[in-house]
């Protein structure tokens, strides 16, 4: 059993801490130091906490290192895409220079910073980007041209309307 000596103050620190912090897992780390201030057994607290042996120890550990402070701080595992390290250059190149398919995206990707990606992960870094993909619509074929003409007034009106509302053309 890990021995920790707990000041009064600390001791009321912990007992204000476990009910008002604004996060749960700071209230979950006061209440294992709150229950260890009282004597109680590692394997009790855990079962009270519902935490595993090593995260109780973690714990511990990090207030006999850094006190009522260390336990009050939070450090979630936030992976960051190596893509993000060039997001202005990329996202200043298409603003310029808007792509017409995720596959032209990709290669001006790779091109720019060397970073080969694959469609799905270009698509979900430009959605990031603040980007969206404008949907286009197939012109009827030249042989009836009062039907093409037609579509022309009706849907490619709306669609121009759009693209000149978002001043857009494929990304934007």
């Amino acid at each position: 059993m890990l021995r920790i000596t707990f000041s009064d103050h600390d001791i009321e620190q912990l007992r204000y801490e476990r009910y008002h912090h604004p996060h749960p897992r700071v209230q979950q780390k006061m209440e294992a130091l709150l229950l260890k201030s009282q004597g109680l057994p590692h394997h009790t607290i855990t079962q009270c906490v519902n935490i595993c042996e090593n995260t109780l120890l973690a714990y511990f550990r990090a207030y006999q290192q850094g006190g009522i402070d260390a336990l009050k701080q939070l450090n979630f595992y936030r992976p960051a895409s190596e893509l993000a390290a060039h997001h202005d250059r990329i996202e200043a190149y298409f603003r310029d220079h808007p792509p017409t398919t995720i596959a032209e995206a990709g290669a001006m990707i790779e091109q720019l910073t060397g970073i080969k990606r694959k469609p799905t992960q270009i698509r979900t870094f430009l959605k990031k980007l603040g980007l969206k993909h404008l949907k286009t619509y197939a012109i009827p074929d030249k042989t009836d041209t009062d039907v093409q003409e037609a579509f022309k007034k009706t849907r490619s009106n709306r669609a121009l309307r759009r693209l000149k509302q978002d001043n857009a053309s494929y990304f934007l």
